[in-house]
């Protein structure tokens, strides 16, 4: 009897069915959504990605997925598409505190993490179009960004600002941001509204190919708008950074931020706000727009609660 069990120990190690060993755990797959492509967010998440995923011996499988902006984000992460995401910190708070799009139905659940960039909100046009208020946008073709992107948001934001209404004032278009940039420079449009970190290399690649003007948004209304709410700051875009763009350009922006849910475990969400805080000189070098990360500023401009293990790792920190 005692060298039939071995024997069947033996077969059984040979199949594979018991291994002499502990078999490896498998790494466990993180979504974290970006955005279009060419953007700077889509950029930050494999940059976030390849850190997390070199530096978590295997834990974890940190994949970077492109989409279509903040609104797509917060739902899916919201809703268990996404582990993480990218997410404006106007979307953010509006999302969590039931306005906008979110009217009556706030997401409950979605825990913020930490900022990283400001962006600000762009009105870009050709140097040869008459485009050079925002009130000259009417009767012109104008991107206002794909359904599902912050862009957008804040587009329709400046336009009801301004009195200009979207169905009858101008020829409204909603392309990715790929897809406007090569529109505006082949001339099928005439200007576009991008909200992003800057420097931008969308921005840049289209000043080397046309002539460009960014156009001020900045106005009483504009202001008001701003002061009245937390997740808004006026800003500009500083005059040199962009070919053509000799003059500094007055807007607004908004904080770049990174959200969960509230059910995400606590162990994963200290392993990835720990891994992206200790290794924030890689993420700096990675990214123009990330060069002046603080981690003092990173807690900064988060609407939505605090997922409890990224604030007692920041309490550990001393960063609260």
């Amino acid at each position: 009897m005692r060298r039939l069990r071995l024997v069947v120990l033996a077969l059984l190690v040979a199949v594979g069915l018991l291994a002499p060993g502990a078999p490896a755990r498998a790494a466990q797959d993180l979504l974290f959504g970006g955005g279009a492509v060419t953007g700077v967010y889509f950029k930050a998440v494999l940059y976030a990605c390849n850190i997390i995923n070199r530096y978590s011996d295997g834990t974890y499988n940190c994949i970077g997925r492109p989409g279509l902006g903040s609104v797509f984000n917060v739902n899916a992460v919201s809703r268990g598409l996404l582990d993480f995401g990218f997410v404006q910190s106007d979307v953010q708070y509006q999302a969590f505190n039931g306005e906008d799009e979110w009217e009556r139905k706030p997401l409950e659940n979605l825990r913020s993490l930490f900022s990283l960039h400001t962006e600000t909100v762009l009105l870009v046009t050709r140097a040869a179009t008459p485009i050079r208020t925002v009130e000259d946008l009417r009767g012109q073709s104008v991107n206002l960004g794909n359904p599902g992107s912050g862009a957008r948001v804040n587009a329709e934001q400046i336009l009801e600002l301004y009195g200009i209404d979207i169905e009858n004032d101008i020829r409204a278009e909603g392309l990715q941001q790929n897809e406007a940039n090569q529109a505006l420079i082949e001339g099928k449009i005439d200007a576009f509204f991008y909200t992003v970190g800057n420097p931008a290399i969308a921005i840049e690649d289209i000043a080397d190919a046309v002539e460009i003007r960014i156009v001020p948004i900045d106005s009483p209304a504009v202001q008001a708008f701003v002061a009245e709410r937390p997740y808004y700051v006026m800003t500009e875009v500083p005059g040199g950074l962009y070919r053509g763009v000799d003059q500094g350009v007055v807007t607004y922006g908004v904080n770049a931020t990174v959200v969960t849910r509230a059910e995400m475990p606590d162990e994963v969400v200290s392993d990835f706000v720990s891994m992206i805080f200790e290794n924030l000189d890689e993420l700096r070098t990675s990214y123009p727009v990330f060069e002046t990360l603080d981690p003092a500023t990173m807690m900064e401009g988060l609407s939505a609660p605090l997922h409890p293990a990224a604030e007692a790792w920041f309490t550990r920190q001393g960063l609260l």
